[in-house]
């Protein structure tokens, strides 16, 4: 992946800047509701979840209404007010950075279901690495991590700068996103890409790992000894 200082990733001011001028509907896009088609099955009702960068909280609200015990976490002071709008303060606020190595010793709960969207790909590949490896750390010993990242090869990536203008990303091919997974000893059960296009029907079957906008993988710890 690219180097930091090649990429000039966005710090906590910039997503402030962003989300004070990009106010996000809480009803679902068709890339959203793709979205939630696949996370669906492991938002359980009474389990514990973590929308990790929650953004807008578009997802940590929809992990409040499944009935889930929701923390919301982002570095961002001006998302984290959007999400405990967004979910009318039913979620867990939580500003923390990622790549810190002692994450665990702010946050103490460990979680069924840990979601994130739009992550991994604002970060160098070693915060990459130490991201994925923190999230593993709050899974429970069953829970899942579900990351969707955006795909290199998608014709969304032509235009994406217009839409995000100043918030600069470094998108993955399918084998980097596995590869991301296992190399910290996570066993992915589910791979895959959505929103081939931006219709109602859409090829995400077939074509959604090569052209789908995101790409995402369903992963949980690998069992000891096991590979």
């Amino acid at each position: 992946m690219t180097t930091a200082s090649k990429l000039a990733l966005p710090n906590a001011g910039d997503w402030n800047r962003f989300w004070e001028t990009n106010k996000v509907s809480s009803r679902p896009s068709w890339s959203k509701r793709r979205i939630l088609d696949i996370i669906q099955p492991y938002a359980v009702r009474g389990l514990s979840a973590m929308d990790a960068g929650c953004g807008s909280g578009f997802f940590a609200k929809y992990f409040c209404d499944e009935g889930m015990h929701t923390t919301a976490l982002d570095y961002s002071a001006q998302a984290l007010a959007m999400t405990q709008e967004m979910t009318q303060s039913k979620a867990t606020i939580v500003q923390a950075d990622l790549t810190n190595p002692d994450i665990t010793g702010e946050i103490t709960t460990r979680f069924d279901l840990i979601f994130s969207d739009g992550l991994l790909e604002h970060f160098s590949g070693d915060d990459q690495n130490l991201i994925m490896l923190n999230l593993k750390k709050l899974l429970k010993e069953n829970g899942v991590l579900i990351s969707f990242v955006p795909n290199r090869y998608s014709p969304w990536e032509l235009i994406r700068p217009y839409f995000m203008p100043g918030i600069k990303e470094d998108p993955f091919t399918m084998k980097q996103l596995i590869d991301l997974n296992k190399k910290n000893a996570l066993l992915i059960l589910r791979s895959g890409g959505v929103n081939t296009l931006p219709i109602a029907f859409s090829p995400d079957g077939i074509l959604g790992p090569s052209w789908g906008m995101l790409l995402y993988t369903i992963a949980k710890k690998q069992e000891y000894g096991k590979s």
